[in-house]
């Protein structure tokens, strides 16, 4: 069973009432995503706050705002936000993301987001950790998300997504309908010869960019150890590392 918390060098994630916990991928999303330079984020489905406490830490200068569908979570991510080091540079919106939306938010230099994509494998009989992996009909579709995005990015603003192979696929075709396109893409492998696990791939307005494309190894070639790019990247966050 995961731990309650999830502690970083310089913040700690309380995780007992979120139904996604603190996963390696997401810290990758937050790692690697393009967040220098910005003064605006946002992190749709915060979840835990992992995403923006991220972003807080790796640029001292953002303002970033969060939304959270689920009560407990957001709950929990205003915790995590108060008791962290950047409580004044965090907001936490407790509603649905078309509500957000309708508020006419100011345009952000950045959206991070891991939305929900297991489209036809076994739900889980936990309703809450169905929605924040399992597309549905009342949870975020691919077509929402990138809509929002267009629509609240800066021109120069850029979306970072984190998603399975096919369905990142499938979200490339929904952003290419809303007007964004890719400029950059980290693939991420368990270790050296394993199939593609996620893609985490950055969106903007420009339209025939050409796709910054690395691959990132978890664990070195028949070993559990961190891969050298994986300690470097993850460094400034992991206790271990």
């Amino acid at each position: 069973m995961p731990n309650d918390y999830f502690r970083f060098k310089q913040f700690r994630v309380e995780q007992g009432a979120c139904a996604m916990k603190v996963s390696t991928d997401a810290c990758v999303l937050g790692a690697a995503a393009a967040v220098a330079g910005a003064t605006r984020l946002l992190d749709i489905g915060t979840g835990t706050g992992l995403l923006a406490l991220m972003a807080a830490q790796r640029n001292p200068e953002a303002r970033i705002e969060a939304v959270e569908l689920d009560e407990a979570a957001a709950a929990q991510a205003r915790a995590n936000f108060a008791a962290s080091p950047w409580a004044d540079r965090l907001t936490l919106h407790a509603m649905p993301l078309a509500q957000l939306a309708a508020t006419h938010p100011a345009a952000f230099d950045g959206i991070l987001c891991n939305p929900p994509f297991f489209r036809n494998s076994l739900r889980s009989p936990d309703a809450r950790r169905t929605t924040a992996r399992h597309t549905a009909a009342d949870s975020l579709t691919f077509a929402e998300l990138a809509e929002f995005a267009a629509a609240f990015l800066t021109p120069a603003g850029q979306l970072t997504v984190l998603l399975p192979p096919p369905e990142m696929q499938q979200f490339e075709r929904e952003a290419a309908r809303a007007g964004l396109f890719p400029t950059a893409r980290l693939v991420l492998h368990h270790r050296p010869g394993s199939k593609p696990l996620r893609h985490i791939t950055t969106f903007g307005h420009q339209p025939d960019t050409v796709v910054d494309t690395r691959t990132l190894w978890l664990h070195e070639a028949g070993s559990e150890d961190y891969s050298v790019e994986f300690r470097e990247l993850l460094g400034p966050f992991y206790l271990a590392l």
